[in-house]
Order: structure tokens, then sequence, then C-alpha cells
């Protein structure tokens, strides 16, 4: 897209470059303002600071006013607009070829503004009657190659999506654009300030949320551990309870108790018991 509108541009400044070169020898007032009327209604032709600059063009501010007006046409077609040009009323009538280009540079300048892309606002910058003439001048610009854009038939506006480079600047503009330049150089500071003090709180935050995982992390890693070694103390204990209630089966055993384990030791002495009245002393 940037590549067709430098071509554009590169287009533009060769098509102005014949008349350039005729612009030596337009010796008179006359001639140079011919050269003017030429230059403007010609085909591709849409810049015109070379022009502008050229000493023979430049003699004109001295003419009478009958050609001096043709160089306030000239400086409107470099960087004026429709309203400009009706705004003066001893400026040469415009042919049809000349009003249709100087409309369409005219859109090229309200493009640097949203705002003055309504249909509403175009039919009276642009002094169109109807909607149709509107988009017809907008589709033979985009097809001239000075812009990309669409027609928000339903919105009635025109959406623009880039210029071509094929207005000069106008003399004095430069101070102007400086201040514009250092504004949105300011405002493009201070929102990358902002943005750096909220990277920083993110970070921040961040750093937070890590830490207090990281300790919520260990308190559950240390109660674990500790509830492990609380289960390993109880089965010890458990096992150690057993062996104490064995040693009381044991005892309960040998004072002939009458727990299970006590009937089976007693079961074993009363055999013993048995053996000693068989083999006793009357045998």
């Amino acid at each position: 897209m940037a590549a067709n509108m430098d071509q554009t541009q590169q287009k533009a400044l060769n098509a102005l470059e014949p008349f350039i070169l005729l612009s030596k020898s337009a010796n008179s007032p006359r001639a140079a303002a011919d050269l003017v009327t030429q230059a403007t209604s010609a085909p591709n032709t849409f810049v015109f600071a070379e022009l502008l600059q050229t000493p023979n063009i430049q003699s004109l501010q001295t003419a009478s006013e009958e050609y001096a007006r043709y160089l306030t046409l000239l400086q409107i077609f470099a960087w004026g607009t429709w309203s400009d040009y009706t705004a003066n009323l001893n400026l040469p009538k415009l042919t049809l070829p000349q009003e249709t280009k100087l409309r369409q540079l005219s859109l090229l300048s309200l493009c640097t503004s949203p705002t003055n892309l309504t249909y509403v606002h175009l039919l009276s910058a642009l002094d169109l009657p109807t909607v149709r003439a509107l988009e017809d001048l907008v589709i033979s610009t985009i097809y001239s190659g000075l812009l990309n854009a669409k027609l928000d038939t339903l919105s009635q506006r025109v959406d623009v999506s880039s210029v071509a480079p094929l207005r000069d600047l106008k003399p004095g503009s430069i101070p102007t654009m400086v201040s514009t330049f250092e504004d949105w150089d300011s405002r493009c500071v201070s929102v990358l300030a902002d943005l750096e003090d909220q990277i920083r709180e993110v970070k921040r935050k961040a750093s937070n949320q890590r830490q207090r995982q990281a300790a919520h992390d260990l308190a559950v890693m240390k109660a674990m551990g500790e509830g492990g070694e609380g289960k390993g103390k109880g089965q010890l204990g458990k096992r150690g309870g057993g062996q104490e209630e064995g040693e009381e089966m044991d005892v309960d055993q040998e004072g002939g108790g009458r727990t299970r384990g006590a009937k089976r030791g007693g079961a074993k002495f009363g055999g013993l018991g048995g053996l000693g009245r068989k083999f006793g002393p009357n045998h």
C-alpha cells in the first residue's frame, strides 16, 4: 500500500517535469499564466512546488493583476483547497478537469481529520450538489491512486486508510508542524511513562504473589511432614501395646487365668498333672 502511494508521487513528479522545462522559456507574463493553466489541467500533475519555484512563474508576483492571479491559482493547487478558491472571486475560471483535480486535492487535505469525512461535511466543503456526485469524486480519486478508501453508504461517510503524499507545504507551516510534532512527542513520552509504571506494578504484584505461593507451599509441606511423623509414632505405640498385651496374657497363663490364652496354657498344665497322677507313687 505504501509502495503504491510512493509510485503515485513519483508519477506526479514525472508528469510535472515537462512544465518545469517549459517554464524556462515562459519569459512573458502571458506565457507564464498559460503554463499554469496547462500544468493544472494536465492528467497526473498533482504536485506543483517545483514549478512554483521557477523564476518565470515567481515573476508573476510583480505582473499585472490579470496575470498575478494565476500565481495565486497555482498556489491553491499546490497547498490550498476548494474553499480557498471559492473565497477569492478574482481568480480565473476553472475548466472541468481543473475543477475535478482541485476537488480531489482538497479531499486529500480533508483526510487529515476523520470528522471531515462525513458525507454532509464533504458535500459542503467540496461544493458538490448530490451524494452521487460526491461518491463519483471519491471513486475517481481512488482510481487515480491518490488515496485508499471505502464508501460507507450506511453511515454516510468515507473510510480512508491511506493518502498519497502529494500536497505541498504552505510557506510558514513548518513551525506549526514542529509544534504539533513536539506536542505529539510529549504525549508519547507521557504514555510510555504510564506504561512503564504499570509494568513495574504488574511485576511487583507478580513477585508478591510468587512469594505468597512459595510460603504457602512451604507451610503445606511442613504440615504434611509433621503429620507423617505423628502417624509413625502412633503406629509404633500400637505395636508396643500389642507386646504388653501379649505379656499380660503370659502372666494370666501362668496364673491360671481364664483368658483364652490361659485356658490353652491350663490344658497343657492339666495334661502334665495327669501324667503325674498316672506315674505317681501308687504306680
